[in-house]
Order: structure tokens, then C-alpha cells, then sequence
């Protein structure tokens, strides 16, 4: 534990376990959520929080989060004043986070609050981060399930980050030295998963079955993937922008050994007509570059938005008082 724990739970503000989740739309499920997790947690006797970071919800999210957290002082809220994605939300409560460690659990009922135990026993047995792998997904689609297997393909094989679980887990444990950790990053596009794996520390992982969603329908839309994989690859590797210097030299030694075909076949007395050959060339070569500055734009837009220094999210809404980003025990 790090000394920022040591000196909150001497305070005596500090429980063991902090339960964040990020809700979006989420009205049905939080207060069966808040059942299962008080049925869980309270027999092994172990102090606990709920933070709910509500990511702007178009429901009564944060009116269901605010009636919990009436009722039982465990219970903190958060609105986002965006819709700013399910790692910004988790980036979110994990500043609020006041727990030794914290286990990340989404809203839609799919990951069993049970398996909190076993991640805290690896905990208490000296993991630093504690990974619940999904050995099993019911009721997903298969696209969804091939989208997984492309992105942590990916994540392992392109981008070199090997020790990531190559079934996926977006539910997890931190210790309290990890989130202190965390908060030194400041990007504004994330992958929390990916830079979690990418810090080391003491990693161990368990299973679990990863249950099928019990009501409404999940935000994660094809565009939210396809930026989680852009920012993945973009925030840990220069793979692409290297496979775009090969790729143009390859390209222009094409080019040199075209010209010589050309040139020979001329002389030869076959000299080229039409203009068809020469059109087929540039709008290859001109549809591949275009691809390359978007390869090149994609890191550059990246820059720009880190160097704006814009905050990550804003805070609308909340049941309690916010710990400030920066705190003086710590």
C-alpha cells in the first residue's frame, strides 16, 4: 500500500475497496447492481465504497445514483458534463477513488460482482494489478466477439504489448501505488487498458464468465471501437508511421523500375501508347498516399490535442464534495 493510503485510512477516510463504475443509460441496472454488490462485500466484513461515474446519460442515471447515494453514505456520485467514453468515465472515478485498492466494474450487470472476492484475495497476496480474464462471453454477437479477437490481436502482436490477456478484460483491481501511478499520465486519448498493462508492476489474473447484458442495449458503437483501436496504436507504437517510410520506398523503387521497363521497351521499338498505363499508376500511387497522410494525420491530430491541455472530462454533477486531482497527504 502506498503512503497516500496509509496516511487516509489513519484518518480513517480510507475504506479497502473502492468499486468504480462507469454508468451510461444504465437507470435499470445500478440499483440490482447495488444489491448484488452489498450481498457480495458485506458478509466478508470488508469496508467498501461505490463511486458511479454517470458518462452524461440520456436517462435518470444519475437521479437512480443520487437516491442510492441518499440512502447509503457509500455511495458517491459523478456526472460527467459530456459523454466522454467508458475510459474517461473509469480515468474519472479513479481520481476519486479512496480506497486501498479499486476494482473496476461495469454497470450492465455482465460482470458478476462474486469474482471481487477472488481478485482481492490476489490482491492480498501481493498482486498489484489483478486481471478478470473472460474465459467465456454469453450473449454477444459474433461481430462483436471477432471485433475483440481483431483488437487484442493487435494489442499483443503489433503493438508489442504481449502481457496484455489475449481474450480481453475490462474488468480489473488496482492497487493503491497503481492508481497513484496512473494519475501521472495525463493523455486525453486513452486506452486505460493498454497503458495499465504497459506500467508493469506485480500483474497476476484470474477467469470468469462474462454473463449476458440483463437490460437495455450497450453504447460501445462500431465508431467508440474503432477510436479505442486508433488511440491503442497510435499511443504506443510508431509501427504505422515506419511501415509508411518502407512502404514509400517501395513504392518509388516500383516507380524507378517501371520507368526502366519503359524506357528499354522504347528503345526496343515498342514505345508506349495511350494513357491508360499512366493513369492506372497515378491513381494508385496518388489513393495510397492519401492513405499515408491520413496514417500521418491520425498522430498528428493526437499531438495537437495534447498540446491544447484541454482536461480529459468536466465534472457537471455531484453527490458529494470531489476530492481535488491533486491532494496534500498524498
Amino acid at each position: 500500500m502506498s503512503q497516500a493510503g496509509d496516511v487516509a485510512e489513519n484518518r480513517g477516510l480510507a475504506p479497502v475497496l473502492s468499486v468504480v463504475t462507469p454508468a451510461f443509460n444504465e437507470a435499470s441496472n445500478l440499483p440490482l447492481l447495488y444489491r448484488r454488490i452489498g450481498e457480495v462485500l458485506n458478509p466478508t466484513g470488508v469496508s467498501w465504497e461505490w463511486l458511479i461515474v454517470d458518462d452524461h446519460s440520456h436517462d435518470a442515471t444519475f437521479e437512480v445514483v443520487r437516491s442510492i447515494a441518499a440512502a447509503d453514505p457509500r455511495v458517491r456520485g459523478i456526472r460527467l458534463a459530456r459523454n466522454s467514453g467508458s475510459h474517461v468515465a473509469l480515468s474519472c472515478g479513479l481520481s476519486q477513488c479512496r480506497g486501498r485498492c479499486a476494482a473496476f466494474l461495469a454497470a450492465d450487470m455482465q460482470d458478476p460482482p462474486e469474482t471481487m472476492i477472488a481478485l482481492l484475495e490476489k490482491w492480498r497476496a501481493g498482486s498489484q494489478v489483478v486481471w478478470a480474464v473472460r474465459a467465456q462471453r454469453e450473449g454477444e454477437k459474433a461481430s462483436t466477439l471477432l471485433f475483440a479477437r481483431f483488437y487484442y490481436w493487435i494489442m499483443r502482436r503489433v503493438v508489442g504489448l504481449q502481457d496484455m490477456p489475449a481474450k480481453g478484460a475490462d474488468f480489473f483491481l488496482l492497487d493503491r501505488r497503481v492508481m497513484d501511478a496512473f494519475r501521472q499520465f495525463p493523455e486525453s486519448n486513452l486506452s486505460m487498458v493498454a497503458l495499465i498493462t504497459w506500467m508493469g508492476f506485480r500483474q497476476d489474473r484470474i477467469e470468469y464468465v462474462k454473463q449476458a447484458r440483463l437490460h437495455g442495449a450497450s453504447g460501445w458503437s462500431f465508431e467508440k471501437r474503432l477510436k479505442l483501436v486508433i488511440d491503442s496504436v497510435t499511443s504506443f507504437t510508431y509501427l504505422p508511421i515506419r511501415l509508411m517510410s518502407y512502404s514509400g520506398f517501395l513504392i518509388a523503387l516500383c516507380g524507378f523500375l517501371y520507368a526502366a521497363f519503359l524506357i528499354l521497351h522504347a528503345f526496343a521499338g515498342h514505345p508506349a501508347e495511350g494513357w491508360t498505363s499512366l493513369m492506372v499508376v497515378v491513381l494508385v500511387i496518388g489513393g495510397f498516399q492519401m492513405l499515408l497522410l491520413g496514417v500521418l494525420g491520425e498522430y498528428i491530430w493526437r499531438a495537437l490535442d495534447e498540446a491544447r491541455r484541454r482536461p480529459r472530462y468536466l465534472v457537471e454533477d455531484a453527490t458529494a464534495p470531489l476530492w481535488p486531482e491533486s491532494r496534500d497527504d498524498e
